[in-house]
């Protein structure tokens, strides 16, 4: 089973629980962070190898997670795992080549950013804890892994992300599948990518 094969502990950054505009999201979801470091003992975890996982707007989530914990003290986070964020909030203009395959569309995408973003979308206003792209400085953030598909509308954002990562020293694995869209393990999870992505999964949640 899957559980038997992690070693670490995972806080998931499920969107139900971390709902609210720009600042309430972050602080919600750092609430958690802070309630899991400060009963791990309780829990059985150890609390310097908590990790902040999530995918698509959950993946969103968890990188803003990790940039709200930095600027505020922590608590440590061991990894960050963003499986397609989506990390831009300027990322509504179709791209030709993408629109075909796109199962999550940039009008999707418009309409994600708004509900969260409202009026903000777009302006110089928008915190990086509530769009990660926007980060000037990704320094000191935990070490990330990064993967989304080659069809995937966050390609870019995301492969931009990864490498702002690396380039301010942040030791970052990614990983761009090809000739899959958003979310495919969802539609072929029986699937050549979505076993080594499952894989890959497991290696690194379990690798620290």
């Amino acid at each position: 089973m899957l559980r038997a094969r992690i070693s670490s502990r995972l806080l998931r950054m499920a969107r139900r629980f971390c709902s609210g505009g720009t600042r309430e999201r972050a602080v919600n979801s750092h609430a958690g962070l802070v309630w899991l470091h400060d009963h791990a003992q309780d829990l059985g975890v150890d609390p310097s190898r908590i990790a902040i996982m999530g995918d698509s707007g959950g993946g969103g989530v968890a990188a803003g997670l990790a940039i709200h914990a930095r600027d505020n003290s922590g608590p440590a986070i061991a990894r960050q795992i963003l499986i397609y964020p989506m990390l831009d909030d300027r990322n509504v203009d179709p791209d030709p080549e993408l629109v075909p395959f796109a199962t999550w569309s940039y009008d999707d995408n418009f309409t994600g950013w708004n509900a969260l973003l409202g009026d903000l979308r777009g302006s110089d206003e928008v915190p990086a804890s509530a769009s990660p792209s926007r980060i000037v400085d990704p320094a000191g953030l935990p070490p990330a892994y990064v993967e989304v598909g080659e069809l995937d509308i966050f390609r870019n954002e995301d492969i931009e992300y990864a490498r702002r990562l690396s380039a301010a020293g942040v030791s970052t694995e990614l990983h761009v599948h090809p000739s899959v869209p958003h979310a495919w393990e969802t539609f072929a999870f029986s699937g050549a990518v979505a076993k080594r992505s499952a894989e890959d999964r497991i290696r690194v949640i379990s690798s620290f």
